[in-house]
Formats: C-alpha cells, structure tokens, sequence
C-alpha cells in the first residue's frame, strides 16, 4: 500500500503543475489565437559538461514550448555514462550512468524581438535515477536560452544551457550541467 501511494505522488505533482496549462481559456481570450496555436515541438541535440570538465554524454532532448514562450514541458535522454578527469586522483570519475530525464518550466522574456528572444526559465526536474550529480530524483531546473525564428516563420533554433540541481537538500549535489541545440516547428 505505501509503495502505491509513493509511486503516484510523482504522477500526482506533474497533474498539479500541468492543471494552469491546459485549463480551459476564459472567454477574455476567445479573441486571441489558441493555447494549441501558440505551441511549437522541437528536438535537436546537446551535451553535458560541468564547469571544471566536459562529461561526455550526449543529450537528446524533445520538448513541448506552449503559451507563446511561456511554459516548457521536455523529456531529455542522456545517452551515455557521464564521467570526468579528476585531478586528485589522476584518473576519470563516473558520475552518472545513462538515465531519463523531464522538467516543466516557467519561461520569462528578458529581451528581444520579433525574429529573436533572450529568456530564463525556472521549474523542477524529475530524473530517473540518483546519482553522484545529484542525490535526488526531483531538482529545480533552470535554463538561460535564445531563440531565433527561421524561415519559414513558422520554425525556429533555439539554443539553452540548463541546470538541475536539489539546491543542497542532500548531498552530493554537483548538478547536471547540459547544453541543447534544437529545432522547433509551430503545431
């Protein structure tokens, strides 16, 4: 019984995070295009790195921006073992093995126009497995990012460093450091 209600407090944050998404739109807004119009898939490919090293994994990355920019749902895979020099011991350090990852983010414009924004995002993040990075499968997530709009209009590059960490809640937490390059097409 206790490993059911620990197997849906996960599912049942992710459902009260989304509920403001996907809330049906007040009639203030029947003017304004839909959420749905406003959203834009994208995909590309990234890395991982921390600032004293690179840690060699690549990062696969797919996420759902909705809202005109505003909210970010992505699904990231770090495909390989990630590991560093260390300098103490002479010899490579793994800290991570290949897990899933998601976050939900809140999105903000810091500057920009209509070919280009500069944003932050702040969220959480879930990962699948715990680790020498992070000690938590649940973190805060944080991104600092630009996105340039391509042609056709419809389409876009955007590009993200991105930091999930538990903020010292348990130890060890060396965050997952990534970078992302994707595309993006408006649903």
């Amino acid at each position: 019984m206790l490993a059911v209600r620990i197997l849906n407090v996960p599912a049942l944050m992710l459902a009260a995070l989304l509920a403001p998404v996907f809330a049906p739109a007040s009639n203030a807004h029947a003017d304004e295009a839909s959420f749905w119009e406003k959203s834009q898939l994208q995909t590309g490919i990234g890395g991982t790195y921390h600032f004293w090293s690179a840690t060699h994994a690549t990062v696969i990355p797919v996420t759902l921006v909705m809202d005109d920019n505003r909210y970010e749902l992505g699904v990231f895979r770090m495909a390989d073992g990630q590991r560093f020099y260390d300098p103490y011991i002479h010899a490579q350090h793994q800290t991570a093995d290949p897990y899933w990852g998601a976050s939900l983010s809140r999105r903000w414009q810091l500057a920009g126009s209509r070919s280009w924004k500069l944003f932050f995002g702040f969220g959480v993040s879930y990962k699948t497995q715990e680790n020498d990075l992070s000690a938590t499968h649940w973190n805060f997530a944080s991104q600092l990012g630009v996105r340039v709009a391509l042609k056709p209009r419809r389409a876009f590059l955007e590009l993200e460093i991105r930091h999930w960490s538990n903020a010292g809640i348990r130890l060890p937490n060396r965050g997952q450091d990534f970078a992302t390059a994707m595309v993006g097409f408006t649903l």
